[in-house]
């Protein structure tokens, strides 16, 4: 019995210096951190999360989404997660951040969602990798096919022989063949003609010059036609809006190798009523909706991809290095290179 006060104490400053070490010394050094400003007080960073956003990472957090992903870049000497390139298109960023996560970032988290494994990519900049609203609008067609027939009264004006300017002007009465008679060779002329300018004589040719000029102008119209039905097809830009709600509701669509689960509960197939949904995601093959369906987010679906594109830790900050810029090649040393 004569040890055991001294296990009882020894157990008991073990634990407390414990509790000094890891919880109350670090909460004095970055327990009450403030948003970091510039001298006049604009740039400040971090920002609370607008309300969508908010209630998105309340369903992030109900949904395990930190189970397999998470939310802290890692220091570049003891990862490689600043170097870790995207497998994403090439609009998106080619990194998964410039700097490696820092105690600012998570001042507006309670909790902070730093993750448990990382069986998928890295969110803290995933919002960062959003394009563009001028990117992610689809492309809408060119207005140039329309302007496609003003060009036929120049073709036909411009036509290089005289003698097919007045068959077009003799092309409008089509019912009087009796102008081109006077035009035509004498007898002696008819008997030398070839076997196919005599079997065009009868097929009427007061009818047959305009057509030309309008099958010239026909090909532009047909090769414009294909462009709009073409652009549906087409997937959505990398991590923008539309390529989260494909991307949660049916992942293999977008990566045949995905783990991921779906998460189709977010989203509801109804039946299209007149026109269909702007928010409507646009599927094809074997996940595609019917004919005269069409399957639009819930307003939790809205907020989690509200929270996912809030996700950004690329602001400097005082206390971190971000990660060297590749040098770029100035202009001087260009005019050089160019002699």
């Amino acid at each position: 019995m004569k040890g055991f006060t001294p296990l009882v104490l020894g157990i008991l400053a073990t634990l407390g210096f414990s509790w000094l070490g890891l919880a109350y010394i670090p909460d004095l050094q970055i327990g009450h951190l403030d948003p970091q400003s510039d001298e006049e007080g604009t740039d400040i960073y971090p920002m609370p999360k607008s309300g969508m956003a908010e209630r998105g990472r309340r369903v992030y957090i109900a949904n395990g989404c930190f189970y397999c992903h998470s939310e802290q870049l890692r220091p570049d000497y003891a990862a490689s997660d600043i170097e870790r390139p995207r497998d994403a298109a090439p609009s998106a960023p080619p990194k998964w951040g410039d700097r490696r996560s820092a105690p600012r970032d998570y001042i507006f988290d309670r909790p902070a969602l730093l993750g448990k494994t990382r069986m998928g990519p890295d969110l803290a900049n995933i919002g960062k990798a959003a394009p563009a609203e001028e990117e992610a609008a689809p492309a809408q067609p060119s207005p140039g096919p329309p302007v496609a027939p003003a060009a036929l009264p120049p073709a036909a004006s411009t036509s290089p022989p005289p003698a097919n300017a007045g068959a077009q002007q003799n092309a409008k009465p089509a019912a009087q063949p009796s102008p081109p008679t006077p035009a035509a060779p004498p007898p002696a002329a008819n008997a030398l003609a070839s076997p196919a300018n005599a079997a065009a004589q009868p097929a009427k040719p007061g009818a047959q010059p305009p057509a030309p000029p309008a099958s010239a102008a026909s090909p532009p119209q047909t090769a414009a036609a294909p462009s709009p039905a073409a652009s549906p097809s087409d997937s959505p830009v990398a991590y923008s809006a539309a390529w989260h709600h494909q991307h949660l509701y049916a992942p293999r669509s977008l990566n045949l190798d995905s783990n991921m689960p779906a998460y189709k509960f977010l989203y509801q197939k109804r039946r299209v009523g007149g026109e269909q949904s702007a928010d409507a995601i646009k599927l094809r093959g074997e996940g595609a909706p019917g004919e005269g369906w069409e399957i639009v987010p819930t307003y939790d679906a809205k907020c989690l991809v509200a929270y996912l594109m809030s996700l950004n830790q690329s602001h400097p900050l005082n206390e971190v290095k971000s990660a060297a810029a590749p040098p770029a090649a100035s202009p001087a040393a260009a005019k050089p290179a160019a002699k």
